[in-house]
């Protein structure tokens, strides 16, 4: 295990990182190590053996791949944590387009990377907290660096690799020296200008943005023009009935 980050690329001030060999999931590792941290720390596991994605979605992860987690105290509310998850989107956009084409890249909302059309990253935020503010939250992210994850049935957009595609060859640790630092970019970013402009970032890079989608939230089935998101993060799409803001769904197109 190390917690000293070196020789892995630029690695960003105030940020820590835990390496570890095998462990349940890193978002179960960042829940039990809690209350111990004392500044926002970085998770990373070589293997995982119980990764999950959103809605206990099953994350397959083979060696060679990223499994990370950010774990750290925002002052924010649930809902203004949540935002997070835009602000990881973009960084993960950042960090990959150092090693392949940024026109081969679209972000689907409300949290997914595509590459070519297929998934290649995915983002699970989890938090916890009595009070107005979360105590902490952490921001599990995967990336498929070097293999596409056999046996994902269930999966909406099939799943890629940044290799596959034609991308650089790229080990866990250097993408994660690369992605931590894109993501504290996004936290000064959120400090010094606000959500709105992490908002414009994201929308900038959003994949069908002006065409129609369709959005299952569980309990329907909504199809309409993607027009934005709303400064709450909503999707905000355009039907027959009038705009409608949809705060969790699946998203098709």
């Amino acid at each position: 295990m190390s917690t000293n980050p070196s020789g892995h690329g630029p690695w960003p001030e105030g940020y820590a990182r835990v390496v570890l060999d095998t462990v349940d999931s890193t978002m179960a590792e960042a829940a039990r190590r809690a209350r111990d941290i004392e500044r926002p720390t970085w998770i990373m596991a070589t293997t995982q053996t119980a990764a999950r994605g959103r809605r206990g979605r099953k994350w397959v992860v083979p060696e060679g791949n990223l499994n990370a987690t950010l774990i750290f105290r925002p002052e924010a509310t649930a809902a203004e944590a949540a935002k997070r998850s835009f602000l990881a989107a973009n960084a993960l956009y950042q960090a990959l387009a150092i090693y392949i084409s940024a026109d081969e890249l679209a972000l689907k909302w409300p949290n997914d990377v595509l590459l070519s059309g297929g998934k290649v990253a995915g983002i699970l935020l989890e938090s916890s907290g009595q009070g107005p503010y979360v105590d902490w939250l952490s921001i599990g992210i995967g990336v498929n660096l070097r293999h596409i994850p056999d046996g994902v049935d269930d999966a909406n957009f099939a799943p890629t690799s940044l290799l596959a595609a034609g991308g650089e060859d790229v080990s866990p640790k250097d993408f994660l020296s690369t992605l931590a630092d894109a993501y504290a970019t996004q936290e000064a970013k959120l400090a010094r200008l606000g959500f709105d402009r992490i908002r414009e970032d994201w929308l900038s890079k959003a994949a069908r943005l002006g065409e129609v989608i369709t959005a299952r939230t569980g309990r329907e089935d909504v199809t309409g023009t993607f027009d934005s998101i709303d400064h709450d993060g909503n999707l905000v799409l355009i039907t027959g009935t009038g705009p409608r803001a949809i705060s969790a769904a699946d998203v098709f197109f």
